[in-house]
């Protein structure tokens, strides 16, 4: 491994040699000095060089042609070029950039940067064409370290809690929810569809004795949506727990752990967060508001927004309404909207036991968005049978997954959840194609 110092370890080193390496981000080409800002992985620091622009021609003095080839090499530095420096630091609470600097000895040009296709007022699409370039800025960068702290937290709550992780096949044999949104890819002399979700797995975990368990893995929907909220590719968060009452069970365990993540993204990254987003980021509170689907309807019908839909189900505009709603009444970024209608909700959804027209379900909608749901689900194999059935499904395509109820399996459920809705919404950017590494939406398949 090259020898070199990070950026962010500068401060806590005394005054002396260094090396450091990076991209340049910018070069001010001063008559009688020259400054470089590079930046690395973990920061940026201002480099500073004596600017030699000719030799005197009465004698050169020892160093000084050297000093003219380095004055000449930093006045051809490129954006985005990528060097190592060794220098000299020191600290200087007058530089702007963290109160340090480094004195270039020597630089090395590794590689030279082409001039850069993309700007800060480039579109998104043309951003997200040269997705290493924007990956580059600060904010960017940060988004990615917020996911994996993020990421860790769940998992650490997870493990602390007794919770196993699995990790499921993405090539299933037949469809996990729907036919509607499946990707069909041919598999020998057959054919395989990608898996919308974990669902059938992570329930086939509660009759071979897990208890708890949880997978943070791809998931793929065919979706032709161009909104900014879906992907035909994304990062599924799931989490399924045995021996539930009812989905209660399972919202309580949910904000539990995003109450967890959120505290960690909080303490590792707050002011980071304030200072590129602009954001005070708010770790919340439990319980999170609960408010039956119908009577959500009713709040927005009385605040003058009546949901234009056939179905029982609401439409973003009333889930933007209903949060504005609890964030004026109950100061929360988050609601749980519960007891949705079976004619919406998959067949593996628990029916209410005094209103069959219901289930145990919910959607988390946070910041205005529907980021997750959640449900408790059917473990007995008769009413199971009967609700695929009503559904349209045929039983004898589900016999593997109706299996894992007929060998005994206690009361279950669980919840699936979308990483880069969470991550858009909490930095309060506009598109989850920010807060994904790499997009996959109906006409994008590259980078």
């Amino acid at each position: 491994m090259t020898s070199r110092t990070l950026i962010k370890n500068l401060a806590a080193l005394p005054d002396g040699p260094v090396s450091v390496a990076g991209w340049v981000e910018t070069v001010r080409d001063q008559k009688k000095v020259q400054f470089i800002i590079l930046r690395d992985e973990s920061g940026a620091v201002q480099l500073v060089n004596p600017a030699v622009r000719e030799l005197d021609p009465e004698g050169v003095s020892v160093g000084a042609a050297e000093a003219l080839v380095l004055t000449e090499q930093i006045s051809a530095l490129s954006h985005g070029t990528f060097v190592t420096v060794t220098g000299e630091l020191k600290h200087d609470e007058r530089v702007k950039l963290g109160g340090l600097e480094v004195k270039i000895a020597a630089l090395d040009v590794v590689t030279e940067a082409l001039e850069t296709p993309i700007a800060a007022d480039s579109s998104l699409d043309k951003r997200m064409d040269w997705r290493f370039l924007d990956l580059r800025h600060p904010k960017q960068h940060l988004i990615f370290r917020i996911q994996t702290t993020f990421e860790h937290a769940l998992r650490q709550y997870w493990i602390d809690n007794g919770f196993i992780e699995i990790h499921t096949p993405k090539l299933m044999a037949s469809a996990s929810e729907s036919r509607a949104e499946l990707f069909e890819v041919g598999y020998f002399d057959t054919t395989a569809y990608l898996a919308q979700s974990p669902q059938f797995f992570k329930q086939m975990a509660q009759p071979a004795g897990f208890g708890k368990v949880f997978e943070i893995g791809p998931a793929f929907r065919a979706d032709p949506s161009f909104t900014s909220r879906h992907a035909t590719e994304f990062t599924s968060i799931d989490a399924e727990i045995s021996w539930v009452d009812s989905h209660e069970d399972v919202m309580r365990m949910h904000e539990e752990l995003l109450v967890a993540a959120f505290t960690a993204v909080k303490e590792r990254h707050g002011a980071e967060i304030a200072e590129l987003f602009g954001i005070e980021l708010e770790v919340p509170t439990t319980p999170f508001p609960r408010i039956p689907l119908a009577e959500a309807k009713q709040i927005v019908a009385d605040h003058g927004y009546v949901v234009p839909r056939a179905d029982a189900d609401m439409d973003p505009e009333g889930e933007r309404r209903i949060s504005q709603y609890v964030r004026e009444t109950y100061g929360h970024d988050f609601v749980f909207l519960t007891d949705y209608a079976s004619s919406i909700r998959p067949f593996y959804h628990m029916r209410n036991a005094d209103d069959p027209g219901l289930t145990n379900s919910y959607d988390l909608v946070y910041n205005g968005v529907e980021i997750s749901t959640g449900a408790q689900r059917e473990h007995r194999i008769d009413v199971l049978v009967a609700q695929a059935t009503e559904k349209g499904l045929e039983p004898e395509e589900l016999e593997f997954y109706l299996d894992f109820f007929r060998y005994g399996v206690p009361p279950h459920g669980g919840f699936g959840m979308g990483l880069a809705r969470v991550l858009m919404l909490m930095l309060d950017e506009h598109s989850i194609r920010e807060t994904t590494y790499l997009f996959r939406g109906p006409t994008r398949l590259l980078p």
